[in-house]
């Protein structure tokens, strides 16, 4: 079962995708949103189907897709979450969760066009699986409670701008993360009882060369321990997406050369799906950076 989100943006429809057929989820939602997942929305997905109350949704395969979640209040990222990552990053395995933040708005469908900011030179890719909170979590007392607060998993590529992110950021990183479009995430949101994220398969592609090909069998901390972790400093709430760190294989490696406007990125996570975003350059005036804004 696959939970989608179809049409434009912003109008998109929430659907759901079962054995071949896409069915409309406006009978039961306007959206697919923290308020429906905390609502048991994934159980009531499934009764409808099984009672087949959901009509088909008709040229679904013709509309735009969108992010499978919609408006996350919140974006949370971990990095060098990958042994062979931190290696290639020059960097030893972090002992705790590395955690950054990304803004909301950088969410947009898995094939929207990746716009590269002005003044940006080292635009990179890294295919992540996501996590979509369904309960809120807030100090939970160990990772064995974690999962339950799991809704399902997605696929997200976490854009980085590293000169943004390494050489501007004194270390905090999000500086680089929170361009426009710089998380397309999907197709689906996958049930969390659907998929074995200990080791899923993740890969990605640039104008159709393999890039990066490994597993969540390398992460460092798994879902739940990251999920846990979270709960101590913050209170996950139902919707929020946690980006579970990247694989080696990205261009800040020195193996790849960085995204540049023409460029097409594919990620794929096994049972979610594969995302394709073409990058262009973003249509908006150049600022210099660290120019003031004049007083209004």
């Amino acid at each position: 079962m696959h939970l989608l989100r179809l049409g434009p943006a912003g109008q998109e429809i929430p659907a759901v995708a079962e054995g071949g057929t896409t069915y409309d989820l406006r009978p039961l939602t306007a959206d697919v949103d923290g308020a429906f997942l905390a609502a048991d929305g994934v159980a009531r997905v499934r009764a409808a189907l099984a009672a087949g109350a959901l009509p088909v949704l008709d040229g679904a395969d013709r509309l735009r897709r969108g992010a499978p979640i919609a408006r996350p209040a919140a974006v949370v990222c971990i990095g060098q979450n990958y042994a062979a990552h931190a290696a290639e990053s020059g960097a030893e395995p972090p002992a705790t969760p590395i955690v950054f933040l990304k803004h909301p708005n950088t969410v947009v469908g898995p094939d929207d066009t990746l716009p590269v900011p002005p003044g940006a030179e080292r635009l990179d890719w890294e295919v992540e699986l996501g996590v979509v909170v369904g309960r809120r979590a807030s100090y939970l007392a160990s990772p064995d409670d974690a999962l339950a607060h799991v809704a399902g998993y997605t696929a997200v590529d976490d854009v980085s701008e590293r000169a943004w992110q390494l050489d501007e950021s004194l270390g905090q990183w999000s500086k680089g993360k929170c361009g426009p479009g710089f998380a397309p995430t999907g197709p689906a949101l996958v049930p969390a009882d659907e998929l074995d994220a200990r080791d899923v398969r993740l890969r990605s592609w640039v104008n159709g060369e393999p890039r990066q090909d490994s597993t969540t069998a390398d992460m460092i901390f798994d879902v739940a321990y990251l999920v846990w972790h979270l709960s101590q400093y913050m209170a996950l709430e139902p919707g929020d997406l946690i980006c579970t760190g990247t694989p080696q294989g990205v261009a800040l490696s020195g193996r790849f050369p960085y995204l540049r406007d023409g460029d097409v990125v594919e990620v794929e996570i096994e049972g979610v799906g594969r995302q394709r975003h073409a990058v262009a350059d973003a249509d908006v005036p150049v600022r210099a950076a660290g120019a003031a804004v004049a007083a209004g």
